[in-house]
């Protein structure tokens, strides 16, 4: 309470003392020096009284958009300092397209090389207010005047910031005698809401762009781990058959049939659920699993299994129709 009677003070003070100096220059001019100059202190009484008016009018408007009353808020220039947790281009862009959203916004000026971008804003009709105004005062009308907004973004260690000055066009003199109806404080609130509202919807689309990634990660290693659940019944199955009937006709073969299998079912024992599997593992298997289909397929198939390093591995199989039964089909 005492800062807004502060306030409200200092602005009655320095129109008083406006008069109280026009008084002086009057009585120093030589045509106006015998002229009464009486008549301007009830005029400067009128004023002060529009001018306290007008103040806690301005007051009241401030209040419910900061929610307190100080020096920060009620005054006509405002200044704010966000931290925002991209880089420095991404940061320019979205303020560019927050300011550009602002309502009755203009003449945007975007600077990307200097991370800078100015608008001019203009003052919104407030039907509302006190019929008598100090803004249209001694032929001053802040409400047709323009406010504007500077802000430039510096770069940081994989973030960034904005400093951010939302004031009226009108030189700092115009401070000591005028209030802007809190336009600029809600400008500022607005451009931080709006940043803010816009890094939470990032930050909310990436985590379901996470989840939406896991889940189908998910997905596929369930259906890669249910293939061979249904290859594998058909494959052992085939292959008994395959060495059942090489028993007889040929020992040697089912033997190292058989011995294959035995590669390949080892290799495929299920691990623990941290247990990773190497890639000399899964080449094994794979020439277990080859070897067998080669016994079975007889000369239509051809394998080749070509490792370069311990780094690349390259299975090259050629398969070609021939004449003739073949083992097992």
């Amino acid at each position: 309470m005492i800062r807004s009677l502060i306030f409200v003070a200092r602005l009655a003070a320095a129109w008083f003392g406006l008069f109280v100096v026009l008084a002086l220059i009057a009585q120093a001019m030589p045509v106006l020096k015998h002229q009464d100059t009486g008549a301007l202190f009830p005029v400067a009484v009128i004023v002060d009284v529009v001018v306290a008016i007008t103040a806690f009018a301005h007051l009241r408007r401030v209040k419910p958009v900061a929610g307190r009353i100080d020096g920060s808020t009620i005054a006509n220039r405002q200044r704010r300092q966000i931290e925002v947790p991209l880089d420095a281009d991404e940061t320019f862009l979205l303020l560019d397209e927050v300011i550009r959203e602002l309502p009755r916004s203009e003449q945007i000026e975007s600077a990307r090389d200097s991370l800078q971008v100015r608008a001019k804003i203009k003052h919104p009709d407030s039907p509302g207010q006190a019929a008598f105004d100090t803004s249209h005062v001694s032929g001053w009308n802040l409400d047709n005047t323009r406010n504007q907004i500077l802000a430039t973004v510096t770069t940081g260690d994989g973030t960034s910031r904005i400093a951010l000055i939302c004031e009226p066009e009108l030189g700092a003199w115009s401070d000591w005698f005028l209030v802007d109806h809190g336009v600029n404080l809600e400008n500022a609130e607005a451009i931080v809401r709006a940043i803010n509202r816009r890094i939470a919807e990032r930050r909310r689309n990436e985590r379901a762009d996470a989840v939406r990634t896991s889940t189908e990660k998910e997905l596929a290693v369930a259906k890669l781990s249910l293939l061979p659940a249904q290859v594998e019944p058909h494959f052992l199955y085939n292959t008994l058959a395959s060495a059942q009937y090489l028993t007889r006709n040929d020992p040697p073969l089912a033997d190292e049939m058989l011995g294959h299998l035995i590669e390949f079912l080892r290799r495929s024992l299920p691990r623990t659920e941290d247990a990773l599997s190497t890639l000399g593992d899964e080449l094994d298997r794979s020439r277990a699993y080859l070897e067998i289909l080669k016994l079975r397929m007889g000369p239509r198939l051809e394998l080749q299994l070509d490792v370069a390093d311990e780094r690349a591995l390259r299975l090259a199989l050629r398969c070609r129709r021939v004449v003739g039964p073949g083992i097992a089909r």
